[in-house]
């Protein structure tokens, strides 16, 4: 099946001449005329960019390789932007499997006839895609609920893919043009990402938690878990009505207020990331709707929360001071920043990079606000942040991949939306009750149950301080003397090893005087002069 897998892979990669991708002159010697000998070049290259050569071969080996593409558009900090803005069109379109199939799924995983869980199943199924697909249902107790399916043998074929994968990701990471795009590290979180919404027991848990950040609130809705009818392959959950996102002119026809939705959806995105520490970070138009029941006060709904991300606390504090930074034009404040979170090589000068961060965001503050996107931006910035040996954060990578799905989405619903302002009075009152007293307190409170649990021990762990140093100067200590008797050791060494010369010398001058006499009077000046030389650089040696 692998072998066959494999071929399979070779003959899409030929048909789209992918080898063009490939830059021959940065293999290795001994690899480039293996490359050239390969017949390839039978196949015509057309007149389709390279990009739209990528995207067709992605969608022509199926469902895993088009999410991979789709997964790879987001990491426009390590792919040309032709190559990125083409796989930005990759759609998951896969064929749904049959209802026999998700029927049984469904009875093995929860142990009873489809009949006797739900009082009506709809064998059509809502959607499918590479992952799983949903079938709407009905509880005994009248409730509407949609049933997700992971698909049948799925694992099966992520586990050969993948294993595929790594092995080409091995194979481009000998190329020295390729090796920065970290083609292993891509291939690893893909994996990661992937093997994560196999288990809907995950996705159940992640939507619990969104649900609970925004209980009660106006601006999102998240459909509830039914848990007793979920398990790692099964998830039922509420049905939820409503008009998608990207539908501008059903929006509009509703009568849905677009300026306060989209304002509400960049709202919605810093609370979670700034409030919660804990966001959706599959943002797209397809699991994002619209409630129609207040066109006025416009709420939106999220369904499929497979992949969240979350900060550290120190993160938080670097993207909103450096956003605040941004918006001050304070460029030496965002270098500093950097250097202090470690982010850039070491020796980095902040007044270079400082000249490096101007460089993109001058240009973007001398237009208009409405026309600046501050998902560029901050893709800007990270793109030149490589450029002084920044590694790029997993957790960002996520954060940067649902800004941009935000900003794109706002831009859709009302074109005139200022991102930039909408964001600054909520990132600085963010700030503000992070930093000042408020803050400060809350950090206390935080902290005290864990103070008061350590308190008794603080003797004994001052005890073990002063017993650390203690034991630290001994060791310093002996390391001096240690050090001490070396030197004077090697001073001995040196001093017998020139008496040792010295007293060789002499005792071949001794030995030898007469002949070495009677050959010195037959040997010119500069061959004595010679001799004369060695032997004094064999006394000062």
């Amino acid at each position: 099946m692998k072998l066959w897998r494999l071929i399979r892979i070779l003959w899409v990669i030929a048909r789209f001449r992918l080898d063009a991708l490939v830059p021959v002159n940065r293999l290795p010697a001994l690899a480039r005329p293996l490359f050239r000998l390969i017949p390839i070049w039978v196949f015509p290259r057309g007149d389709r960019p390279r990009g739209e050569r990528l995207r067709l071969a992605l969608e022509a080996l199926g469902p895993i390789y088009v999410k991979f593409g789709q997964m790879l558009s987001t990491r426009r900090d390590l792919l040309p932007p032709d190559i990125a803005k083409e796989l930005k069109q990759l759609q998951d379109r896969v064929p749904p499997f049959s209802v026999d199939q998700a029927r049984t799924i469904i009875e093995s995983e929860l142990g009873a006839d489809v009949t006797n869980l739900f009082a009506e199943f709809d064998s059509t199924p809502l959607g499918s895609a590479s992952i799983a697909q949903v079938h709407a249902a009905r509880l005994h107790d009248g409730s509407e609920v949609v049933v997700k399916i992971i698909r049948p043998g799925i694992d099966k074929v992520l586990r050969s893919d993948m294993a595929l994968m790594r092995a080409i990701a091995r194979c481009l990471s000998l190329v020295p043009d390729l090796r920065r795009l970290r083609p292993l590290e891509v291939v690893d979180d893909y994996q990661a990402t992937l093997f994560d919404e196999l288990d809907l027991n995950k996705e159940a848990a992640n939507t619990s938690q969104l649900k609970r950040n925004f209980n009660n609130s106006p601006l999102l809705y998240v459909p509830a878990i039914h848990w007793p009818m979920t398990r790692k392959r099964v998830m039922v959950q509420e049905r939820i009505y409503g008009i998608p996102v990207a539908d501008v002119d059903a929006l509009r026809d509703a009568g849905v207020n677009l300026h306060k939705l989209a304002e509400r959806g960049v709202e919605i995105f810093f609370t979670q990331v700034f409030r919660d520490n804990f966001f959706h970070a599959d943002m797209h138009p397809g699991n994002i709707f619209v409630s129609t029941e207040t066109p006025e006060d416009p709420r939106y709904i999220a369904i499929d929360c497979g992949i969240v991300g979350s900060l550290t606390r120190e993160d938080q504090d670097y993207l909103a001071r450096n956003i605040l930074a941004f918006f001050h034009q304070d460029y030496y404040e965002v270098a500093n920043l950097h250097i202090e979170s470690g982010w850039v090589g070491e020796g980095t000068r902040a007044n270079e990079f400082a000249a490096a961060v101007r460089s993109v965001c001058e240009p973007l503050l001398e237009k208009p606000l409405k026309d600046i996107s501050f998902g560029q931006a901050l893709l800007g910035l990270f793109q030149t942040a490589q450029r002084f040996h920044m590694e790029v954060q997993p957790q960002l990578v996520l954060l940067q991949k649902t800004l941009l799905n935000i900003e794109g989405l706002g831009r859709t619903l009302y074109p005139d939306l200022d991102l930039w302002h909408t964001a600054k009075p909520y990132l600085e009152k963010w700030m503000k009750d992070r930093a000042g007293p408020k803050g400060l307190w809350e950090s206390i409170k935080r902290q005290a149950p864990d103070l008061v649990y350590r308190m008794p021990e603080l003797p004994v762990l001052a005890h073990q301080v002063m017993r650390q140093n203690e034991i630290e100067v001994r060791q310093r200590h002996n390391n001096s003397r240690a050090m001490h008797s070396i030197r004077t050791g090697l001073k001995q060494t040196r001093r017998r090893s020139r008496l040792l010369r010295y007293g060789g010398v002499l005792l071949v001058a001794g030995l030898f005087w007469q002949p070495l006499a009677h050959w010195a009077e037959q040997q010119p000046w500069p061959a004595l002069a010679a001799c004369a030389l060695g032997v004094v650089l064999i006394l000062w040696r």
